[in-house]
C-alpha cells in the first residue's frame, strides 16, 4: 500500500480545485509528491488539549487500506511509524467554508468526548483538495461487518446477551443525543444524529459498541456512489427512511429500529418495517421462524 501510494499516477489537475473529485476518492490514489508537492506539509489539528502532532504526509504514508464507503466519503485505517492506528474519514464534497468547518468538528469533538457511547473525533485537516477527520479505530470493525461475516459463513457471529449490549450502548448514544444536546448551536442542529445505520456503529473487542458519523451529515453533502467494491453491502444501506434526508430525532428512531430488526431477525426479516405488522402475532406464538439468535431459557423475552 505505500509503495501504492508513493507511486501512484496524479489523478486530479490544480485547476479543478474543490469541486474535482477523482475516481475512487480514497487517498490512497494521491501520491506524495502530488499534494505536498504544491504545497507546505500540512499539520492537523488536533481537538481538545492534545499534544499530539500529525501531519498530512504521515497520514498519506501511513493510509494502509479502505474500511468502508458511504455517500458522505471513504473511510481509511492508517497506521502510523509509531504503531498508532486510526480511522481517517475523507469526505467527498464539504458543504462549508474553512472556518465553519473548524468551528462544527471543535464542537462535534467536544459533544463526543463527553459520552463514552460515542465515536470522538481526534483530529482534523481542511485543505484546498483534501478534507478529513481522524476518529479512534476499532479492530472489531463495525456492527455490519460482523452481521455479514457471520451470515456469509452460515453462523451466528454474535450471541444474545452481545447483541443485547451493542442494542444498549445504541439506544445510550442516541439518547444522550436527544437529552443532553442542546437544540442548536452554532449553525448546526445538535440534538439529532442524522446518519444511523449499522456500519456506523462500531464495536470494541468486549462487543460494547459506539456510534460513529455523528453530526458529519452536516459537515459534508450525499453524493451517489458506486458500491461495486463492496460486493454485500449492509440490508440498511437498501432502506428508505420514511422521514427522508432531514434532522430529525424521529429519523434517528426509525433508523435504530430498522438496526434492531436487522440484529434480530436477519435475513429473515424481509421487509423491515412492515415484518414486525403483519406476522407480530406467528412471531409471537413461535408458529413462524424469526429471531436469527436461539431466545430459549432467557428470561424478559417477550414481544
Amino acid at each position: 500500500m505505500l509503495s501504492r501510494a508513493l507511486k501512484a499516477k496524479p489523478r486530479w489537475s490544480p485547476r479543478y480545485g474543490d469541486n474535482f473529485s477523482c475516481k475512487s476518492g480514497s487517498i490512497l490514489e494521491y501520491s506524495e509528491d502530488c499534494i505536498v508537492g504544491f504545497i507546505d506539509d500540512l499539520s492537523l489539528v488536533f481537538c481538545g488539549n492534545s499534544e499530539s502532532h500529525l501531519t498530512l504526509r504521515e497520514v498519506l504514508r501511513g493510509s494502509v487500506a479502505v474500511m468502508g464507503e458511504s455517500r458522505l466519503g471513504m473511510t481509511e485505517k492508517v497506521v502510523l511509524l509509531e504503531g498508532k492506528i486510526y480511522a481517517v474519514k475523507r469526505f467527498r464534497k464539504v458543504s462549508v467554508g474553512r472556518r465553519e468547518f473548524r468551528k462544527r468538528v471543535e464542537k462535534l469533538a467536544q459533544v463526543s468526548q463527553k459520552c463514552q457511547y460515542l465515536v470522538p473525533i481526534a483530529a482534523y485537516l481542511y485543505s484546498k483538495r483534501i478534507k478529513f477527520v481522524v476518529c479512534d479505530y476499532y479492530p472489531m470493525g463495525s456492527l455490519a461487518d460482523l452481521l455479514a461475516g457471520g451470515r456469509e459463513f452460515g453462523h451466528t457471529a454474535l450471541s444474545w446477551n452481545q447483541r443485547l449490549r451493542i442494542a444498549l450502548d445504541i439506544a445510550q448514544a442516541i439518547a444522550f443525543i436527544h437529552i443532553e444536546c442542546a437544540p442548536h448551536e452554532k449553525n448546526m442542529q445538535m440534538n439529532a444524529h442524522g446518519n444511523i445505520k449499522a456500519s456506523n456503529v462500531m464495536i470494541n473487542s468486549n462487543f460494547s459498541a459506539c456510534l460513529s458519523d455523528y453530526g458529519f451529515t452536516q459537515l459534508a453533502e450525499f453524493e451517489e456512489v458506486s458500491d461495486t467494491w463492496q460486493q454485500k453491502p449492509p440490508p440498511q444501506q437498501e432502506q428508505e427512511s420514511i422521514y427522508g434526508d432531514k434532522f430529525w430525532q424521529k429519523s434517528d428512531i426509525y433508523s435504530f429500529g430498522i438496526i434492531l430488526l436487522d440484529m434480530l431477525g436477519g435475513s429473515k426479516a424481509t421487509g423491515l418495517r412492515h415484518c414486525i405488522e403483519e406476522k407480530y402475532e406467528k412471531i409471537k406464538k413461535g408458529s413462524i421462524e424469526f429471531f436469527e439468535v436461539s431466545l430459549e431459557g432467557k428470561k424478559g423475552c417477550r414481544l
